[in-house]
């Protein structure tokens, strides 16, 4: 029989903005194009990206996280792109499980493609997810807006981030083109660019351009990569210490709490919504024009 109509939802964690296609059993096509058609703020739904619903079990890249984790967050930015983790995506996710009855408040495991991270959902709201570790590589790189430059941090949170600190957030322009940066070869995919700027003790804020979805009002993985860079900044690895530290990050889109533990555990929390629900024809999704 011919599926007649699909079910979407449209959710946001501090104002990062997702469509939701629940499909327990991997049987929706979602091709870039698909996605991009979705995620189109004129001609589609609008989004930054697409939070595919999928049984880990039902999905190749993902049956081997399937003891783990029953759901596999199928993620996708706005450019039809595969990325391979969304921290605000991660929160909206678990939300929506949560909303569909898949899920109680508490604790959870979802799979990603950046492995399978631990998440709480608190009754009054917010959502708390394990993001692993930060990896540091070596290289030095140099982030380029225009004419000014600066020297940026190498992190890796699953993907990859380079944070410049800078004197002025205004200093990024308009974000509506990737920064360069240099060596190329460092980033061979792309890469995710945040500029920093300091608020108070342990209080940053910063602006981001993520690769396959440019400029956005927030990025989950972003804001852990700011935080780290900040804290190595600062003196205050938890490694060295011995003691946890959390950093306050302001988004464009709302505010993120960011803790690295001393055996370099990195939590995030932050605020994730439901605000629609609808249907749409799949055939649409397989025009070629967005006329």
């Amino acid at each position: 029989m011919t599926q007649t109509s699909l079910s979407f939802l449209k959710g946001h964690g501090t104002e990062n903005d997702f469509v939701i296609v629940p499909d327990p059993d991997n049987a929706v096509e979602l091709t870039p194009a698909a996605v991009a058609r979705l995620c189109d703020r004129r001609a589609g739904i609008g989004a930054d990206g697409v939070l595919h619903v999928v049984h880990s079990a039902a999905h190749p890249e993902a049956a081997h996280m399937a003891g783990e984790a029953e759901w596999f967050m199928d993620y996708r930015n706005s450019d039809g792109s595969v990325a391979e983790m969304c921290g605000n995506g991660v929160r909206v996710f678990a939300r929506y499980l949560e909303h569909a009855g898949h899920a109680e408040p508490g604790d959870l495991a979802v799979a990603t493609r950046g492995g399978v991270k631990q998440v709480h959902l608190d009754k009054s709201g917010g959502v708390t997810v394990s993001m692993g570790r930060a990896a540091l590589p070596d290289e030095q790189v140099t982030v380029v807006v225009g004419d000014r430059a600066w020297p940026a941090r190498n992190v890796n949170m699953g993907n990859p981030h380079a944070v410049a600190f800078v004197e002025s957030l205004d200093h990024a322009g308009r974000l509506l083109e990737a920064p360069r940066w240099s060596p190329a070869e460092v980033y061979p995919d792309g890469v995710n660019v945040e500029f920093v700027v300091d608020r108070g003790p342990r209080h940053v804020a910063m602006r981001v351009h993520e690769r396959g979805s440019g400029e956005t009002r927030s990025c989950g993985t972003g804001a852990c990569a700011v935080a780290v860079a900040a804290i190595r900044r600062d003196g205050l690895d938890p490694a060295a210490t011995g003691a946890p530290v959390t950093y306050t990050v302001d988004l464009p889109g709302g505010t993120l709490y960011i803790t690295e533990h001393p055996d370099g555990r990195i939590d995030m929390t932050g605020p994730a919504v439901i605000v629609a629900a609808g249907e749409f024809d799949p055939s649409w999704l397989k025009e070629t024009a967005f006329a």
